[in-house]
């Protein structure tokens, strides 16, 4: 069969997805027998797999086949927003109380004296010196001091992920990261032409021999790592393995992106404390205050400074006056760390409700986390629970969005603890604990 062919037999499964002939959660025959039903070569069938994960529309699970995605919505490798009337457990972003009084002092605040004209100031990426100073403050911890002069803004959490990603590494180029990573992440890599690089991790994180093995492979241009609370699994890494990699990065030559939107979680010390000429840190104040009024922060090290702000105004991402201002005042007012305090014990009650619910289940994660990993029993495999789970209105993320190596998925999914209320949560987690352990889609029916 011409090479080309295999693109129109995608195209037909394509259709057939579309039709909802082949629904989310089915599982696509093994290559060798699709071959034979379609009149094709196994290298011929192998393309077309290759193809439909290309697109967005399977995914493969080791040693268990390959299954039309949850998520058909989503563009490409990252999931879509969940529906209106599903308990959302994909997004990590907490709604408190507290959150609506802040967010009303903090423009009433604005709108008087000298603050109103800073909020309808447009500022480049450096902000203001005072700005600076206010968010240097903010991120210092014991062991960790930004300095001023390395602080930027930009409008969110994913811009400033996107301008660090861009300044290390031109289009082509590699960037080291855990095998199961953000998935906003992978979208943005992909869309700046940058390949990620799975690197092999254990309970603390990513192992510092991967680091080592796959940059004598091919040389990286850098790395992504989330050594708090990481996304998905919930793992942090410890003193000793953050002072191994620090000193992988001073060996090699290596900068690290520091991903720290957990961070405030936990009262771990950055791994730019011990390696801040080679460590850029990303953090916002989207989880930490709210989403819909936000800055990114990148506290840079000296060198990288200017290449940093240039690639966060050709990425047209600077932040804007009136967030900058609200974020200024929240971090200089005691406004963020109250809500912070607030929000740690919220996380830990809401781990304790999601432990309790999915009591007999296979779970993962930090009881400190806004998030947890669900390991599903043999009966169920990831995409076709997504699917079940969305049909009884629960929207979840399975292990696939997260996967750098797309044909190397777990049996896995995660879930989000953040945005329902605890009494919908809980009863969502139970209806999920029932589903598992049902083993079968219309068992519960």
């Amino acid at each position: 069969m011409p090479l080309a062919d295999f693109r129109d037999v995608a195209d037909a499964v394509a259709s057939e997805i579309a039709s909802g002939a082949l629904r989310p959660g089915d599982r696509l025959p093994p290559q060798r027998d699709f071959a034979y039903r379609r009149g094709i070569a196994v290298s011929t069938a192998s393309r077309v797999y290759a193809e439909l994960a290309r697109r967005g529309l399977v995914t493969g699970e080791v040693g268990r086949g390959t299954y039309v995605r949850s998520d058909l919505n989503g563009p490409g490798p990252i999931q879509s927003e969940p529906p209106p009337a599903a308990v959302d457990l994909q997004r990590t972003h907490s709604h408190l109380p507290e959150q609506e009084t802040v967010l009303a002092e903090t423009l009433a605040a604005l709108a008087r004296g000298g603050a109103a004209e800073a909020a309808l100031n447009q500022f480049g990426p450096a902000g203001t010196p005072a700005a600076r100073r206010v968010a240097a403050n903010f991120l210092a911890r014991d062991g960790y001091a930004p300095d001023p002069a390395g602080l930027l803004f930009t409008g969110n959490g994913r811009q400033a992920l996107a301008a660090a990603l861009a300044a290390l590494a031109p289009p082509g180029e590699r960037i080291g990261c855990e095998p199961l990573t953000y998935p906003v992440a992978k979208g943005i890599a992909a869309r700046l032409g940058i390949a990620l690089v799975p690197l092999a991790m254990d309970a603390e994180g990513v192992r510092p021999e991967a680091i080592l093995q796959a940059h004598r492979a091919t040389p990286l241009s850098g790395l992504y790592l989330q050594p708090t609370l990481q996304n998905p699994l919930g793992a942090s890494m410890g003193p000793g393995r953050r002072a191994e990699i620090a000193e992988i990065l001073a060996r090699t030559g290596l900068t690290a992106i520091e991903d720290t939107v957990y961070g405030f979680l936990s009262d771990a010390v950055p791994l730019a404390a011990l390696a801040p000429g080679r460590t850029i840190l990303v953090d916002s104040l989207s989880k930490r205050v709210m989403p819909g009024l936000t800055i990114g922060l990148l506290a840079s090290p000296p060198d990288l400074v200017d290449r940093l702000a240039a690639s966060v105004r050709q990425g047209g991402w600077s932040a804007t006056g009136l967030p900058l201002a609200a974020g200024v005042q929240w971090m200089s007012d005691g406004s963020a760390a109250r809500l912070v305090a607030a929000k740690r014990a919220d996380a830990a009650a809401r781990q304790i409700i999601a432990r309790e619910s999915l009591a007999g289940l296979a779970v993962a994660g930090d009881p400190r986390a806004y998030h947890l990993w669900l390991e599903l029993p043999e009966t169920w495999r990831a995409e076709a629970f997504a699917a079940a789970a969305l049909r009884r209105g629960i929207a979840l993320i399975s292990a696939a969005s997260f996967a750098v190596n797309p044909g190397h998925a777990p049996n896995a999914v995660r879930l989000a603890l953040a945005a329902p209320t605890r009494d919908a949560l809980a009863r969502a987690l139970g209806d999920l604990r029932r589903l598992a352990l049902a083993g079968d889609d219309h068992a519960l029916e």
